[in-house]
């Protein structure tokens, strides 16, 4: 543990290099009110973190960074108060009123804001297709042999396959089958989807067993958007670093199931090494569920270089997610 001392020179030494990307000085440390004792002190005091390892000191340079364990211990003394400034927070808000529309639409401009908020690059997981109940059911010829089939689902999430038909099929078979597969599928969800009943009509079977199968490839499917992957470039120096991690952010299996192992464990921050994921050893995220109705329907994140600004960042990420699970749940009663 550190002492009340070191804990006030360290905070400042992280909200500075935070600020300015600079490795920092004693003089600049001792010069502020919030420290008040002499630079030989704080030189003191650098010294002592540093053999501690929350700060190196990089190349030859008299000021000192924070490391991985500094960042933590920032993080950890920033308590519940990640407050997101007025300005910002009436910019969600209005957000959230003017919004309308599908959720996949919702989705991708939440993600939009987020990055443009955080200056990050920003994620936003969607509910599963599973879990939506049917709001419609709608399949349509587009050749003798071939038909598209449109599901419209609570979330306002829209779900597309295309059906394979047989020859002696009809627009009649189609049209019973849309309306047979409506009667028994609206207000029930896709996972509740096996076993309907037939439909006494080996034809129009044929088509609602084949709208079942398609659907069923959708079923666990999560709406995934990433924004704002561009600020990683100017993020970090080196040309390798960047590359890596624009490549793990292509990969968007690799940072939702990062997010989702990060809410398992219970974090809403994960510093450098600690999320193990190895071309991300350079980033931080910061993460927050999202609730619809008491329960997790999703995730929000942020990913960016350790150098991030932690306190804006988790208020910014706690404010959306809670944002974003209330215009689910409204939207979806």
């Amino acid at each position: 543990m550190l002492d009340e001392r070191k804990t006030a020179i360290l905070r400042e030494i992280v909200q500075e290099y935070i600020a300015t990307g600079q490795p920092v000085g004693s003089s600049h440390i001792a010069a502020l009110p919030t420290v008040r004792v002499s630079p030989a002190t704080v030189r003191n005091e650098m010294v002592a973190l540093e053999q501690e390892g929350y700060l190196v000191q990089p190349h030859t340079s008299a000021g000192r960074v924070p490391t991985d364990k500094g960042y933590r211990h920032f993080v950890d003394s920033i308590g519940p108060d990640g407050l997101l400034a007025s300005e910002e927070a009436t910019q969600v808000g209005r957000f959230f009123s003017s919004t309308h529309g599908r959720l996949e639409d919702l989705l991708r401009h939440t993600t939009t804001l987020l990055a443009n908020l955080t200056r990050q690059t920003a994620v936003v997981v969607g509910p599963e297709v599973e879990v939506a109940t049917v709001r419609a059911v709608h399949i349509s010829r587009v050749t003798a042999r071939t038909a598209t089939v449109v599901v419209v689902l609570s979330n306002h999430a829209v779900e597309n396959d295309t059906i394979q038909l047989s020859e002696d099929v009809e627009d009649a078979h189609i049209d019973l089958a849309a309306a047979h597969l409506s009667r028994v599928l609206v207000g029930r969800s896709l996972g509740d989807a096996d076993g309907v009943a037939s439909a006494n009509d080996s034809r129009v079977d044929a088509v609602a067993y084949a709208t079942l199968t398609a659907l069923a490839r959708h079923r666990n499917d999560k709406p995934v958007f990433v924004g704002g992957a561009s600020s990683i470039a100017g993020a970090f120096e080196a040309v390798d670093v960047v590359r890596d991690v624009l490549a793990a952010i292509e990969q968007q299996f690799i940072v939702v199931t990062l997010l989702q192992d990060l809410l398992d464990r219970g974090l809403s921050v994960a510093i450098g090494a600690e999320h193990g994921v190895e071309q991300l050893a350079a980033c931080s995220v910061v993460v927050a569920p999202v609730v619809a109705d008491g329960e997790v329907v999703g995730s929000v994140g942020v990913l960016g270089p350790t150098r991030m600004n932690y306190p804006q960042a988790l208020g910014t990420v706690e404010v959306v997610s809670g944002e974003l699970g209330r215009h689910i749940a409204e939207t979806a009663s």
